[in-house]
Formats: C-alpha cells, sequence, structure tokens
C-alpha cells in the first residue's frame, strides 16, 4: 500500500497497523491471543471497564527496571574511571507517592522543584537528605522548609538566592548544602522552549559569573559549596552536548579547587525516549559510557581528581513505561487538498502543478474523550505521538489518522499523524504510549474536564495510583457553589459524569 502523501515524510505505511513496537511501548506490553492490548497482564478493555476513560496506565515493572537499569549503567561506567555517582529521578516528569516509593527502592534519589513536590516526596517516605531542590524563583517559604527538614541539596539559581539560603540556615542552625546552577552555552539539539542552557532564558547564571557567586556562597560558613549544575535541555539524543557541557565545567571545576573542596558534578538530564518509531534515541548504556569517557579524560588533561557526579532523568524512566487508554468519540474522513507545498511522504509520487487544484487525499480525524487537558505536549512544543487500535486487531488496510480531542480548540491534538486500521470506529479503545512523562504533570481542568485517573499495572493486577476528578470536585473549589444556591443545588444533585469516574474506580 502506498503511502498517504498527507503523511510527513519520516512516516512509513506500517506492514501490519497492530504491531506494538517494543522501541516506544513499555516491556510488558503486548497482544494477547484474542487481539487485545494488553499491559503488565492486563487488557485494556478490563482497565477501561475497571477506570473508564481516559486513564493513565503505567507499567509498575517497566518503570522499575528502568530506573534499576539506569542507575546500574552510570555507576558501572563511572565507577571505571575512579567515581561513583548519584542519581535523582526528576520528580516533575511525574510524581506521586507511589513512584516516589518505586525510585527509592530502587536506589534512586529525588529531584523536586516546588513545595508541592517536595511534600509528595515527604509523604513517599523519603529522606530530606536524598532529595534536591531546583526552582528560578523558589520562595523564600520554600527555602525555609528545605532547610528546616534537612533538603539534601539546595541548587542556588541566580545570586539573590545565595543570601536567602544562608538566612534560612542560620535560623534553624544547620549548615546547608548548595550546588549553583550555570548555562554553560551548550545549547542542545530540541525544541527551542525545552533548551535551557543558552545564555538568554530564565535559569541560571553565566559560567563567567561561576568563579564569584561561589566565592560568595564559600563566605557563608553556614553553606557548603558541593559543585556545578547544569542542564543542557530535555528530550536529547546522544551525548555530544553532554561532552562539550561536562567539558566546559570542569574547566571551570579546576579553577575553583584552588579555593576549597568541590566534592561533585551535576550535569543535570534531559535523555532522550522514542515516541514513534522514526525515533532513535542513544541508549541508557552508550550515553553512560560516553560520559564517563568525556569526564575522565577531562579530569586527566587537567590533572584534577575525578569529583561524583550527579545525574537528573526523568522522561527517560518513567516516559515510556506509560500509555493512556481513550475511547472513540467520532470518525471523521476529511477530503484534503494537496497544494505545491504540501510535504509528500518517502515514496510517494510528487504531485505536478498542473494537477495541484484536483489532487486531494483523505486524512481520518478520530475524536477521542480526552486531549490537551491530559497531554499538552503535541499543543506545546508539536510533539509527535504513536497510536494503536487497543481492544482488537483488525486486518483491515491502513487509513491515516490524526487523533483529535474533546477540547474547544482547532490545536487540540493528541497524534498529529499515524495509521490506524481503516475500520475504526466509535466505542473502539485507543492507546497512546510514551505518556508516562509531562503529561498527567502539566494536566489541566480545561474546559472543565477532571484530570483522569493514573492506574498501576503489574503481574495480571492493577490499582489507582492517582484518583481521577468527579464533578464534585471540580464543583467543590467554586465558592459560589458551595454556598449552596438553588441553582448550583440543582447541579450538584444531578451532575454530569466524566467517562472515567465509574462506581469500581471510585
Amino acid at each position: 500500500m502506498s503511502a498517504n502523501p498527507l503523511a510527513p515524510p519520516w512516516l512509513a505505511v506500517p506492514d501490519d497497523a497492530n504491531d506494538v513496537a517494543s522501541a516506544v511501548w513499555s516491556v510488558n506490553s503486548r497482544r494477547t491471543d484474542e487481539g487485545e492490548l494488553s499491559i503488565g497482564g492486563v487488557t485494556a478493555s478490563a482497565l477501561a471497564e475497571q477506570f473508564g476513560t481516559p486513564v493513565y496506565v503505567v507499567d509498575e515493572a517497566d518503570a522499575r527496571s528502568r530506573a534499576r537499569g539506569l542507575r546500574e549503567a552510570f555507576e558501572r561506567e563511572f565507577a571505571r574511571i575512579g567515581t561513583d555517582v548519584t542519581i535523582y529521578y526528576a520528580g516533575k516528569a511525574f510524581l506521586c507517592s507511589a513512584v516516589g516509593e518505586w525510585m527509592i527502592s530502587e536506589g534512586l534519589s529525588i529531584d523536586v522543584c516546588s513545595a508541592g513536590e517536595f511534600a509528595v516526596a515527604l509523604a513517599a517516605g523519603v529522606d530530606p537528605a536524598h532529595v534536591g531542590y531546583h526552582g528560578n524563583n523558589k520562595s523564600f517559604a520554600e527555602i525555609d522548609s528545605a532547610v528546616e527538614y534537612g533538603v539534601g541539596a539546595i541548587v542556588i539559581d541566580s545570586e539573590i538566592e545565595i543570601e536567602r539560603v544562608a538566612a534560612a540556615a542560620v535560623a534553624h542552625g544547620r549548615i546547608q548544602s548548595v550546588r549553583l546552577r550555570v548555562n554553560s552555552g551548550v545549547h542542545a539539539h530540541t525544541h527551542d522552549f525545552l533548551a535551557t542552557a543558552h545564555e538568554d532564558q530564565k535559569f541560571g547564571v553565566s559560567l563567567a559569573d561561576a568563579p564569584r557567586l561561589v566565592a560568595t556562597i564559600r563566605s557563608h560558613p553556614e553553606l557548603r559549596f558541593l559543585g556545578l549544575h547544569c542542564h543542557i535541555g530535555s528530550q536529547i539524543f546522544g551525548s555530544g552536548g553532554f561532552s562539550e557541557s561536562a567539558a566546559r565545567l570542569l574547566a571551570v571545576h579546576a579553577e575553583l579547587l584552588a579555593g576549597g573542596e568541590i566534592p561533585e558534578l551535576n550535569l543535570g538530564g534531559g535523555f532522550g525516549i522514542a515516541y514513534t518509531t522514526a525515533d532513535d534515541p542513544t541508549t541508557v548504556g552508550e550515553l553512560a559510557a560516553q560520559i564517563a569517557d568525556i569526564v575522565g579524560a577531562e579530569c586527566g588533561r587537567l590533572k584534577i581528581e575525578v569529583p561524583h557526579l550527579a545525574f537528573e532523568p526523568g522522561r527517560v524512566i518513567i516516559g515510556p513505561s506509560t500509555a493512556t487508554l481513550y475511547t472513540v468519540g467520532t470518525v471523521k474522513p476529511v477530503v484534503v487538498t494537496v497544494g505545491a507545498d504540501t510535504e509528500v511522504a518517502e515514496g510517494v509520487a510528487e504531485i505536478a502543478p498542473d494537477d495541484v487544484s484536483s489532487a486531494t487525499a483523505i486524512r481520518t480525524y478520530v475524536s477521542v474523550d480526552g486531549g490537551m487537558s491530559d497531554n499538552a505536549r503535541p499543543a506545546l512544543y508539536g510533539a509527535d505521538y504513536s497510536v494503536r487500535l487497543a481492544n482488537r486487531q483488525s486486518d483491515a488496510d491502513p487509513a491515516l489518522v490524526r487523533v483529535a480531542g474533546k477540547h474547544c480548540e482547532s490545536g487540540d491534538i493528541v497524534v498529529y499523524s499515524d495509521y490506524l486500521p481503516g475500520d475504526v470506529t466509535p466505542g473502539d479503545l485507543l492507546a497512546v504510549p510514551a505518556t508516562g512523562a509531562y503529561c498527567w504533570s502539566l494536566s489541566s481542568n480545561y474546559n472543565y474536564l477532571g484530570r483522569p485517573p493514573v492506574v498501576a499495572v503489574v503481574d495480571g493486577s492493577a490499582r489507582l495510583i492517582m484518583r481521577g476528578e468527579t464533578v464534585d470536585d471540580l464543583l467543590a473549589r467554586d465558592p459560589g457553589i458551595a454556598r449552596g444556591t438553588r441553582k448550583a443545588k440543582t447541579v450538584a444533585e444531578h451532575p454530569p459524569v466524566f467517562s472515567h469516574t465509574s462506581e469500581k474506580a471510585s
């Protein structure tokens, strides 16, 4: 079958539109003998029946395995050059008490950047000493609480924070460990909104200012300087950016050693994952080996001891472990005129200018019961995702689809382009993989939709780890409704129901 001319050049027509590619899905995702998608031993239809849709489904064993495997790979490679590492799980990707417990049990620490994330980490039983606290605008209360609880490290993000952290340390009679976030000038090859190490942005300080600011930190006896910190971006493929950034930071690190000890170097996170079969991210093992090689070589060249290393991955651990289930509401074939400026997929004959006015193709819009309220990344970044039929498999020819949400926005797209069996129909379940990172954590109540539940599956059983929001939850925040007007009472007595709200899940 030839490709649809509306498909992007990277998207090939699949040999089997039912295939669950291992590069994109969690390790325990597969088709049953009956053709249904199963995650962690639980079928899509069983999950939808118990929890409704939309629902985020986390393969617990997969998430744990990725966390453990990453830690072991980095420990192994950095032991080779004579040092050790600390791996912080980046809570901003997705954090709840269950995930916090998983990460700690797999030997990771936790990275937080707000009072709320810190509270969740503490509620999960995380030792504050194993927490790193980020943020470009930490409030006085957040700094005070972090110091009071004995947080392991506070990342100084601007000059003004030095005095604030020092004052909190004095008030609580503590010596507070801190890192200084710097911009290495390395701009990783990624989306502009995701790049966080070039100079013109809100995070960190210039690398050129580091010596002066470190001297200021060291002038406070209540502060202990751990080392420099840098984060060069997100969804990064390859180790080149990390290697260049490490080399630049180590040069300054070597200069700063003249003023006192610097026990560590934190190179941040941002390791990329596959969202589609066209993505080819560097494996964790390769990243660990390549970054260790450059750190070892640079320390040898500078004739300094290799410091303790720290990293802060999130997406690469939790992203591939999760898929979101939706229910199809409408299916709408749309006839599109193929113009001269239309990107044409590989293998599709170019359309001659004389034929442009009459050339058309069909894009099928498949609308589901969620959208940008549960996955904002396509709208924010133009992020691409994959999709598969979840409740059954089909022998129908593949059709190019665009999976749309139910919100009042033309940009409310879940999957811009993929192929589904051409007989996809209302009532079918769809699954979108790799939704573990920055989906729930960026979710909203746009159009007054409730945030979906999050379910962990393992060994054939499923359990709720984040409750979905009900209409009552949304109404409870409105003080006018809480006062109990006659109109509000009528609504409260007969509330509408979100599709993910079910008696079994409540």
